[in-house]
């Protein structure tokens, strides 16, 4: 395992997934997303290393189809078109917050660097995008 930066997909396990969606057909790249996301919120212990950091990255892919999204333009990402991801936007709200609770390795793993607080922002930012959209308010009509 080999992480590089902050950023969710600055490492290998993230990389791998960006290469399982460019060799996967068209049809199965929505459900290799939601398969990261849900493996991530599956365990009933501590949230494994490599889950957490695969679930991190499938939601910032579905956060790049949201308002406030970023897109993901790393080499390390996937190359290939994804089909609207806007669905999966309440699962990876809660993979993300699975990634920075007290029961997850990421967490654990950043903690002694200097560089947590950045990446616990990068996080955050992900879960703010994820959120989901306060409902519309009515205009009133005077």
């Amino acid at each position: 395992m080999g992480s590089w930066d902050t950023g969710p997909f600055d490492n290998d396990d993230a990389a791998d997934l960006g290469d399982e969606l460019d060799e996967a057909a068209p049809e199965r790249r929505a459900a290799l997303v939601r398969a990261a996301l849900t493996r991530a919120l599956r365990k009933s212990d501590c949230l494994e290393h490599g889950d957490g950091l695969r679930a991190v990255a499938a939601a910032a892919l579905v956060a790049s189809h949201c308002p406030g999204g970023t897109p993901v333009t790393t080499a390390h990402g996937p190359r290939q078109p994804l089909p609207p991801l806007a669905d999966l936007r309440p699962l990876a709200a809660r993979a993300v917050a699975r990634a920075l609770g007290p029961d997850s390795e990421l967490t654990e793993g950043w903690y002694a660097f200097a560089a947590y607080q950045t990446w616990r922002n990068e996080l955050e930012h992900l879960q703010t995008v994820l959120r989901d959209p306060p409902p519309p308010t009515q205009a009133t009509l005077f």
